[in-house]
C-alpha cells in the first residue's frame, strides 16, 4: 500500500508538471516567460486579463486587492520560507509531495501561492462550456451537468470558514468534487481529497467580501458566470494522458 501511494503521487506531480500556464499580453505586470512550460516557483505570474475583465460577477477592486495584495503575499512569503533550503531547488509538485514534512509556513504560503495560479487560469469571459469530453466525463460521472454544478456549488458553499473546493481527475481516471481547508489542495500529501485540479473556486471571504458580504451563495452563483470552460477542458484533455 505505501508503494502504491508514493506511486500515484508520482504520476500526479508529473502530471502537472507539464501544465502550460500562457497569460494575456496586456495583463497588468507581463510575466517574464509568456509561455511557461512548468509552474516556475520563483516567478509571480501576471493576471490573464485586467481587474475589471469579470465585471459585474467579480469587481475590479476585489480583483486587484485579490490578486495584488493577497496573491502577492501568499508569493513572496513563501519564497521567504523556502530560502536556503533543498526546496529552492525542488518543484511545487514535489513539494507538495511532501507538504507534511515542511513548515506550516510553506504549506500555507505555498498552497496559497499555487491555488491562486490556478484559480485566476480558471476565470474568463467568453467561453461557451465544457469541451464534448469533458461534458460527456461529467454525465458520467454526475448524471448531467446541473447535478456536477450542484454538487460543486454545494462543495464551496459548505466549507467551513475559509478554503476551496475543487473538481479533480483522480488516480482511477474518474472526476470528483470535494474542498479542502485554508491553502490546502489536493495535490498535497495531508489532504484526504486528492487528484489533479482542474477546476477550483476559493472561498475565502477576501475572495468575495467587497461585492457580496456575507452572502457566499451569491458569489457561487456568479463565479458559473465567469468559469473559463476552454481552460478546464485543457487541463482535463492533459490530465487524461496522465492517470
Amino acid at each position: 500500500m505505501k508503494n502504491k501511494k508514493l506511486l500515484i503521487t508520482l504520476i500526479l506531480g508529473s502530471a502537472l508538471a507539464s501544465f502550460t500556464f500562457n497569460y494575456c499580453a496586456d495583463a497588468p505586470g507581463k510575466p517574464k516567460n509568456t509561455a511557461m512550460e512548468t509552474f516556475d516557483i520563483h516567478e509571480f505570474p501576471a493576471l490573464p486579463y485586467a481587474y475589471d475583465a469579470l465585471e459585474p460577477y467579480i469587481d475590479a477592486r476585489t480583483m486587484e486587492i485579490h490578486y495584488d495584495r493577497h496573491h502577492r503575499a501568499y508569493f513572496n512569503n513563501f519564497i521567504a520560507a523556502i530560502k536556503g533550503t533543498e526546496m529552492e531547488k525542488s518543484t511545487i509538485y514535489e513539494i507538495f509531495a511532501g507538504i507534511s514534512k515542511a513548515s506550516d509556513a510553506v504549506r500555507n504560503n505555498g498552497g496559497g501561492f499555487y491555488n491562486h495560479v490556478i484559480f485566476w487560469k480558471n476565470l474568463g469571459t467568453g467561453s461557451s462550456g465544457p469541451s464534448q469530453e469533458l461534458t460527456e466525463a461529467i454525465n458520467k460521472e454526475f448524471g448531467s451537468f446541473e447535478n456536477f454544478k450542484e454538487q460543486f456549488s454545494n462543495a464551496a458553499k459548505t466549507r467551513f470558514g475559509s478554503g476551496w473546493a475543487w473538481l479533480v481527475l483522480t488516480a482511477e481516471g474518474k472526476l470528483a468534487i470535494g474542498s479542502t481547508p485554508n491553502q490546502d489542495n489536493p495535490l498535497m500529501d495531508v489532504s484526504p481529497f486528492k487528484g489533479i485540479p482542474l477546476l477550483t473556486i476559493d472561498v475565502w471571504e477576501h475572495a468575495y467580501y467587497l461585492k457580496y458580504q456575507n452572502r457566499r451563495p451569491d458569489y457561487v452563483e456568479a463565479f458559473w458566470s465567469v468559469v473559463n470552460w476552454d481552460e478546464v477542458s485543457r487541463r482535463y484533455t492533459q490530465a487524461l494522458g496522465q492517470v
